[in-house]
């Protein structure tokens, strides 16, 4: 007789893998949390403090780094690149990330590779200061090949109305700040992977997997203070597109960017990438961080107080650019 089971999910399985990242998932919760995980929708306060709060959101997904994870069978830490790629993208509006909720595709994997998908997850939550409140694992036999899983999210944060960063407030003789990525982050693997064979691909891999860095904390730093030396008046997340697509979105419409593209060291693997693909400087720009995970536009008095203090937090940054009357383009120089 034919059951769901026998057509390739195991409903049964699925309970019992919930059952298990339960207690894992309950060490992201924030206060605001009002139920468990498991029921037909996730509950989460409103923080308290906010006067005019708006709700800013965000999905993603980790694409083919995926790919590199699979081929070296380490599958613990592209969760942290699920959440990245979302907190980052709403942080550049100046919002604090409240609550995430993951959504894991596959046709037939292992339980324990779904759990440390879960585990990074939820390290990326942690390390964000959001909650891990829902999700989806959906098993879709035919659909994807054994041992394959795709990783998608969604998050959802708060910013104060009056305090949203639009890039409204950019203007010519601002200065911009790059901050140091941990590595390629969760863009460009498509051409990374066409590059390398699959055996320079595993012996790269632990590198190549390395999760995208979270600035989520760093920069709420930098935003809740009242010191006008500290403050910033546009943010980019450097990730699909790059350098030119991802600054030029939050650019007004009179002034340019431009990047001194020496001013910052340029990770070996960046080089390694352009030389052995033999890719030109302007699609490496377009397509890889090249070092550089966010960018932030800053009065130039501000810029050395900014500098010192991600120092402080840890992070290294440098100015690698400034903004000039144009309109709206980013150069790379």
């Amino acid at each position: 007789m034919l059951t769901y089971k026998k057509s390739g999910v195991d409903i049964k399985g699925a309970n019992i893998f919930k059952s298990k990242i339960k207690a894992l998932v309950r060490k992201s919760f924030r206060p605001e949390v009002l139920k468990d995980i498991g029921g037909f929708g996730s509950f989460f306060k409103m923080p308290s403090g906010y006067r005019e709060p708006v709700m800013v959101s965000s999905s993603d997904g980790v694409g083919t780094k995926l790919a590199v994870a699979n081929l070296i069978n380490k599958h613990d830490t592209v969760g942290i690149d699920a959440v990245a790629m979302n907190v980052n993208d709403i942080l550049c509006t100046g919002a604090e990330t409240l609550f995430f909720l993951d959504y894991i595709a596959f046709s037939l994997v292992k339980e324990q590779v779904l759990v440390d998908v879960v585990k990074g997850i939820n390290d990326g939550c942690i390390e964000s200061g959001c909650s891990l409140i829902g999700g989806e694992t959906a098993q879709m036999p035919g659909m994807y090949r054994p041992g394959e899983y795709d990783i998608a999210g969604f998050c959802v944060g708060v910013v104060e109305r009056g305090n949203i960063i639009d890039g409204s407030k950019i203007e010519a003789e601002n200065v911009i700040i790059g901050l140091e990525s941990s590595g390629a982050h969760s863009n460009g693997y498509s051409l990374i992977r066409k590059v390398f064979s699959q055996k320079e691909l595993k012996r790269m891999g632990k590198e190549l997997i390395t999760p995208t860095r979270i600035y989520v904390k760093p920069v709420l730093s930098l935003l809740s203070t009242k010191d006008s030396r500290l403050s910033i008046n546009g943010i980019a997340n450097i990730t699909g597109g790059a350098f030119y697509d991802k600054i030029s979105r939050i650019l007004p419409d009179n002034v340019n960017a431009r990047i001194f593209r020496n001013s910052w060291p340029v990770p070996k693997i960046f080089k390694l990438v352009q030389n052995k693909g033999n890719i030109a400087d302007h699609e490496m720009y377009h397509t890889l961080n090249m070092g550089i995970g966010m960018v932030l536009m800053v009065e130039k008095s501000a810029a050395k107080n900014i500098i010192a203090k991600l120092a402080q937090l840890k992070l290294k940054s440098w100015i690698i650019g400034e903004i000039t009357k144009g309109n709206k383009e980013t150069e790379i120089i």
